[in-house]
């Protein structure tokens, strides 16, 4: 998450007055990071890590900015009625390829959540077998790119979107 905040402020990722949404939050150090940097936030995570969240969100975030920024659950897969279609210009997540077991519902959400303009930025560390499958599995129905790699730190950041968008955010 670290890497990734620190490449959304160092590349200069205009996130002011646009829709994100976080996936797989955890402590929510990414939604609170595209908060302050001016975007309207979801941050998402399964039920048990809301009350942390929603604690960590209310610790760090300025109170006039905590209207930006709602915590909701979401469980990959389940729960899209709640989100809709389309509705995000980025999707963040931040080390959240890791369970082989929920890579379809990962896939089946992000498909979900996009629309053509949304921009995918998913950083990760590559540490086992399973992690490139994924990659694959994402590359086969968006276009990826991997745009840093953090040498120090072994984090890769991978932007994805529908179509051929190469270029700029």
């Amino acid at each position: 998450a670290v890497v990734l905040c620190a490449y959304l402020e160092m590349e200069g990722i205009d996130l002011r007055d646009r829709s994100v949404i976080e996936l797989g939050a955890g402590t929510g150090l990414l939604g609170i990071v595209a908060t302050l940097l001016g975007a309207h936030v979801t941050i998402t995570d399964r039920a048990a890590a809301l009350e942390f969240l929603e604690s960590n969100v209310e610790a760090n975030l300025p109170s006039e900015l905590r209207p930006r920024a709602v915590v909701k659950e979401l469980t990959w897969g389940k729960d899209l009625g709640n989100f809709p279609p389309g509705a995000f210009d980025f999707i963040l997540g931040a080390d959240i390829i890791y369970l082989e077991e929920t890579f379809a519902e990962l896939l089946q959400t992000l498909e979900h959540l996009c629309s053509e303009q949304t921009v995918i930025l998913l950083s990760c560390r590559i540490r086992y077998e399973r992690d490139n499958k994924f990659l694959k599995m994402l590359r086969g129905r968006f276009s990826v790119y991997e745009v840093h790699y953090d040498s120090s730190k072994d984090v890769h950041i991978y932007k994805a979107q529908r179509g051929c968008h190469k270029d700029d955010f």
